[in-house]
């Protein structure tokens, strides 16, 4: 079975977000480590971390993956936002290492009306630059590139370009895909019907390769296919529909990757509950 899980929030501690993520019965957990609206983050005390490798211990060791503030663009061809997101990125890989997490989540930017090529070369300079400064490369962190809905001028909404990227940038060994069910439906890539389905993945395997995978984001798309818009849905109440997921779910490429929702919640948390039992249903 999939490792199904859901982002939860830090507030309070990093370590409670192991309280919200068993309260909802999750095997699987993203977080953010630090307030992603902020360029800047305090550093880390030695007491938080301890409590989060212990309620981790309690709970035993699921995987965990951070997601990168969203201020991060990789792709700018501008010069100030560049050293700031290569700064800001570096900091996030260095929490994570303190943290022992091993997968970090980021989205590959924006280039801003610079263009597709340029944007692409942009990311591949400033991700390896972020890599090689954090100290990575000594660990077995893996980056995980996010596919994108292709709103704007964000780079990642197609397996070709992600593809790119892995195969350009100096440390491939470090790199790995994270695969967004809302934002490659939005890109274009079929999944709700078995040949669509089977297309997509296809197409991955081609660009990408499906061991690239390493996590997934399960959320359901307000809009159809191909609107290349970002509009996250509750499971089943969407345009992909149950089916999509119950062909994901069932793949057995897929069935000990580790799963997050990232579906509109409440601070009870009924929504993560809701959604993760209708997403355990088309496993029986």
């Amino acid at each position: 079975m999939p490792l199904l899980g859901a982002h939860q929030s830090v507030a309070g501690g990093l370590h409670l977000a192991f309280d919200r993520i068993r309260q909802v019965g999750g095997a699987s957990l993203q977080i953010f480590t630090t307030n992603q609206r902020q360029w800047r983050a305090a550093p880390l005390q030695p007491k938080e971390i301890r409590l989060f490798q212990e309620r981790w211990q309690e709970n035993g060791r699921m995987p965990v993956a951070s997601h990168a503030s969203y201020l991060i663009n990789l792709a700018t061809s501008q010069t100030e936002m560049a050293t700031k997101s290569v700064n800001a990125f570096v900091e996030e890989l260095q929490r994570c290492r303190q943290l022992d997490i091993s997968f970090v989540v980021i989205h590959p930017g924006s280039h801003g009306g610079a263009g597709i090529e340029q944007g692409l070369a942009e990311v591949v300079r400033n991700l390896d630059l972020s890599m090689e400064r954090s100290g990575v490369l000594e660990s077995g962190m893996k980056v995980l590139l996010e596919t994108t809905a292709g709103q704007g001028t964000a780079l990642g909404s197609s397996f070709e370009e992600l593809g790119w990227l892995v195969q350009q940038s100096r440390f491939p060994a470090h790199l790995g895909i994270c695969v967004d069910t809302c934002h490659i439906f939005a890109a274009g890539y079929a999944l709700s019907s078995p040949a669509g389905y089977q297309q997509t993945l296809d197409q991955l395997e081609h660009c990408i390769g499906c061991d690239r995978i390493h996590f997934f984001h399960l959320n359901d798309s307000k809009k159809e296919c191909g609107s290349r818009v970002d509009r996250h849905e509750h499971i089943g109440e969407g345009k992909i529909g149950i089916d999509g997921f119950r062909h994901l779910l069932t793949d057995p490429r897929f069935l000990h990757h580790p799963m997050t929702l990232e579906t509109p919640k409440g601070t009870d948390l009924a929504e993560d509950i809701e959604n993760l039992r209708r997403l355990r249903s088309v496993l029986t």
